[in-house]
C-alpha cells in the first residue's frame, strides 16, 4: 500500500488532456476520484500524483494508463471515416466513441472470422452500388436485399413495430445490427447523440450497422437505414447530422436520398400529399401511412419542396421541445434491450462458439459484455436455437 502512496511526477500537459478529453471539469474530476478541486487544479500544474491516484484518473477519464505516463498527449483519431458535420468544429472523437467503434469492430472481426470457417458466401449487395447511381434504385435494392415487398409498412401497427421489422429483416439477410444508448452495458457513460448518431462497418461477410440508442426514438429508423445504405455504397464510415442534413459529402448525400425513398417513396408522397395537406396533422397522417415518425415524415416533405424550410425547422424545433432523448425503448426489461445491444444472430453465434469448445469464455464475455448466468440465459432469452 505504502508503494501505491508514492508521489511521481507525470507531464501535466497529459494529466489536463486525460480530463478534458472525457469532457469533464476538475471539480467534476474532483468528485469522481474524491479529493478537493483544489488537488486536481495542482496535479495539472506540477503533475506530481501518486501512483494510486494516477490509476483513479486513468479510471475516472476512461483513458488507458500507459496514456499517462506519456511525454506529451496522444492524438485520438478515429479508426473509421469520419462524415459528421461536428468534424468542422475539430473536436476530437470522445472515449466513448472511440470505445463503441472499437468494441464493434472486434465483434465483427470475430464473426467474418466465424463466418469464412463455416464456408458462408461472401453478401452480394455490399458496394453493390456507386454515389452516383440512382437513390431511387439504390432503395428499391434495399427492400430486395432485405427481402421487403413494396408496402411492407403498411403491415405493421405502428412505426416502432416497423423499426423491429426492419431490424429483423437485416439479421436474416446477413447484416449485424446493434442499437445502443450507453458504452457496452455501462449506464453510466450515456452516448452523446450530439456526437454522433450511427455508423456502419462494411464488410462482405458480417457488416454491422450501429444506431446511437440515446438519440430521438423517433430519428432512429431513419439512422438505422442511412447506415444500411452505407453497406450498399461500401462505405465504412460515422455520421451525424441534424434535421437529417449531412454532411457536405456526396456518400452521405446519396445515403440520405436512398434512405428517405426507402422509407417515404416519392411517387407514394406526392399522390398522398393532397389528403394529408387537407387534414389537422398532415405529417402524423404521413407517419401512419408509411409507418415512419413524423419527424421523418416531416422532413421527406421538405426534401420534395412539399413544404418549405421555415414550416420544418419550426416542426422540428417543437419536437425538439416535446421528446426526450432518451436510452432505448425496453427501460428495465433488461432482455429486451439486449435484444439490439447484442442481436439472436451474433449471440448465437458466440454461445454455439463456447459450448463446442472454439472459443474461451473470457473472451465471450468481452465480446457480448455479459458474464455467468446473464451470458447462459442468451438461448433462452433471445430465442436462439443451438
Amino acid at each position: 500500500m505504502a508503494g501505491r502512496r508514492l508521489q511521481i511526477t507525470l507531464q501535466p500537459g497529459v494529466l489536463r488532456w486525460a480530463r478534458e478529453r472525457a469532457g469533464i471539469s476538475p471539480e467534476e474530476l474532483a468528485r469522481k476520484i474524491q479529493v478537493k478541486p483544489e488537488r486536481v487544479v495542482e496535479w495539472e500544474k506540477s503533475g506530481r500524483i501518486s501512483i494510486a491516484q494516477t490509476d483513479n484518473l486513468a479510471r475516472s477519464t476512461h483513458t488507458p494508463l500507459g496514456f499517462l505516463y506519456l511525454a506529451e498527449p496522444p492524438t485520438d483519431q478515429l479508426p473509421i471515416p469520419d462524415f459528421r458535420t461536428r468534424r468542422q468544429s475539430g473536436l476530437p472523437p470522445s472515449p466513448d466513441l472511440l470505445e463503441t467503434v472499437e468494441s464493434m469492430q472486434r465483434r465483427q472481426s470475430w464473426m467474418r472470422d466465424e463466418l469464412i470457417a463455416e464456408g458462408a458466401a461472401p453478401l452480394d449487395f455490399i458496394g453493390a452500388w456507386g454515389t452516383d447511381d440512382s437513390p431511387l434504385e439504390a432503395a428499391r435494392a434495399m427492400r430486395d436485399a432485405l427481402r421487403l415487398a413494396d408496402g411492407w409498412a403498411a403491415q405493421e401497427s405502428t412505426w416502432t413495430d416497423a423499426l423491429r421489422r426492419l431490424r429483423d429483416q437485416a439479421e436474416d439477410a446477413g447484416v449485424l445490427v446493434v442499437r445502443n444508448g450507453v458504452v457496452g452495458n455501462d449506464t453510466r457513460r450515456k452516448l452523446d447523440p450530439g456526437e454522433f448518431q450511427g455508423f456502419a462497418l462494411v464488410d462482405e461477410y458480417a457488416p454491422l450497422v450501429f444506431v446511437n440508442g440515446a438519440d430521438f426514438k423517433a430519428a432512429q429508423m431513419f439512422t438505422l437505414v442511412h447506415e444500411l445504405a452505407h453497406l450498399l455504397v461500401g462505405e465504412t464510415g460515422v455520421s451525424r447530422f441534424r434535421d437529417f442534413r449531412p454532411v457536405d459529402h456526396a456518400t452521405e448525400q446519396f445515403c440520405n436520398r436512398a434512405a428517405a425513398e426507402f422509407l417515404v417513396p416519392e411517387s407514394e408522397l406526392q399522390a398522398f400529399w393532397p389528403t394529408a395537406r387537407g387534414g389537422i396533422d398532415p405529417y402524423e397522417a404521413i407517419a401512419r401511412r408509411f409507418k415512419v415518425s413524423s419527424l421523418v415524415a416531416a422532413r421527406r416533405t421538405l426534401d420534395l419542396k412539399l413544404i418549405d424550410e421555415d414550416a420544418f425547422s419550426s416542426f422540428y424545433r417543437d419536437q425538439e421541445w416535446h421528446e426526450k432523448r432518451s436510452s432505448e425503448p425496453g427501460g428495465g426489461d433488461f432482455w429486451r434491450v439486449q435484444k439490439w445491444r447484442l442481436g439472436p444472430r451474433f449471440g448465437g453465434a458466440i454461445v454455439r462458439a463456447v459450448k463446442e469448445g472454439r472459443l474461451l469464455y473470457r473472451e465471450a464475455y468481452n465480446l457480448t459484455n455479459l458474464r455467468g448466468d446473464s451470458f447462459e440465459r442468451i438461448p433462452e432469452k433471445m430465442g436462439v436455437l443451438l
